[in-house]
């Protein structure tokens, strides 16, 4: 029976953890906008013309726009999605059909936010040179080995 309780923890907090580590990669979990991609730190050295700050300010200010449309929308879906995981969790007796399905869709929504996000910095990275690509392939990897050590340090 813990065991159980345990998976429907976990089923219940990781899409939430995920929700908002992908709203903060977006830009939503920063004040100033350029959180999308961690934004400054990969184009960290990349020499961008005028035209390309341009279009990624353009293509930003967008994305905000989008985000702050569809975030009231979002957050009522998550708390009743969380609501109905509640219910399920309170229930006298465990209904896997009922929270499988549950979690099927709130991973899907997960899944679909993804998607969009990924599509969205594509655009952003479009924008750039096969030079600059290389630039942010760099600043990435460097990111990463940054990201691993501080991992490493926790374990």
């Amino acid at each position: 029976m813990k065991f159980s309780k345990r998976i429907a923890a976990t089923v219940i907090a990781l899409p939430l953890m995920m929700g908002s580590m992908s709203a903060m990669a977006f830009g939503g979990g920063h004040h100033d906008g350029k959180g999308m991609m961690g934004g400054k730190h990969l184009l960290r050295g990349v020499e961008l013309t005028e035209t390309q700050k341009d279009e990624l300010r353009t293509l930003r200010e967008q994305n905000r726009e989008e985000m702050r449309a569809n975030k009231g929308e979002f957050r009522t879906q998550m708390m009743e999605e969380r609501q109905q995981m509640q219910d399920l969790m309170l229930a006298d007796n465990f209904d896997e059909a009922a929270v499988r399905a549950l979690a099927e869709k709130m991973s899907q929504q997960q899944l679909e936010r993804r998607i969009e996000m990924a599509k969205k910095r594509h655009e952003m990275m479009s924008i750039l040179t096969p030079e600059q690509k290389e630039q942010v392939k760099e600043n990435m990897a460097k990111m990463a080995e940054r990201h691993q050590k501080r991992m490493s340090h926790h374990g």
